[in-house]
């Protein structure tokens, strides 16, 4: 059964694994990428989407060099599929698509592409690479675009190594009101 205890244990249980290629861990970065969002003034839902758009890596299992291996773990399906027995689709529509918002960012912003860290440039050639035009048109229409375009750059700052921001806790309140 999940529930928000069930998260904030997963977090502590492998939170503290490397976060593929970055300078700091999967906790680290899923706190930052909340905090960006908290800064920005975002709603509830999508503070707590920042929080968790990468739990799905902490489910697979399949290792930190998991793009090393040439796989797509398919992170936000498996994250998704797992958040939305517990959580409404303005938490769960923005983490299914914060992958595809990086494709589409790649293609609609070049300054944003050249930005990416080696890593993200790694996991968006597995992802799929740039979207083509009626890829974009098709992300464009989904209900959640926006929202998963505003948490894909949350996501790509999330990576600042010993950055301090509030911890798991100070998140548990806002993720019982939102399940």
């Amino acid at each position: 059964m999940i529930d928000v205890d069930a998260i904030l244990v997963l977090f502590r249980e492998r939170g503290a694994a490397a976060y593929f290629g970055e300078p700091v861990t999967q906790a680290e970065h899923a706190l930052q990428s909340a905090w960006q969002a908290s800064h920005a003034g975002a709603s509830d839902a999508l503070i707590a989407a920042a929080l968790l758009h990468d739990v799905g890596h902490l489910l697979h299992r399949r290792g930190e060099d998991v793009a090393d291996q040439g796989i797509d773990a398919r992170h936000e399906i498996i994250g998704v599929t797992w958040l939305s027995r517990l959580f409404p689709p303005e938490v769960t529509e923005p983490i299914r698509l914060h992958v595809a918002a990086k494709r589409y960012l790649c293609g609609a912003d070049p300054d944003y592409a050249a930005a990416l860290s080696p890593a993200s440039q790694q996991s968006l050639m597995l992802q799929g690479g740039l979207f083509s035009p009626a890829e974009a048109e098709l992300f464009l229409n989904e209900p959640y675009s926006k929202a998963a375009i505003q948490l894909r750059r949350w996501d790509d700052a999330a990576k600042i190594p010993d950055l301090k921001v509030e911890p798991f806790e100070s998140y548990k309140e806002l993720l019982k009101r939102l399940s």
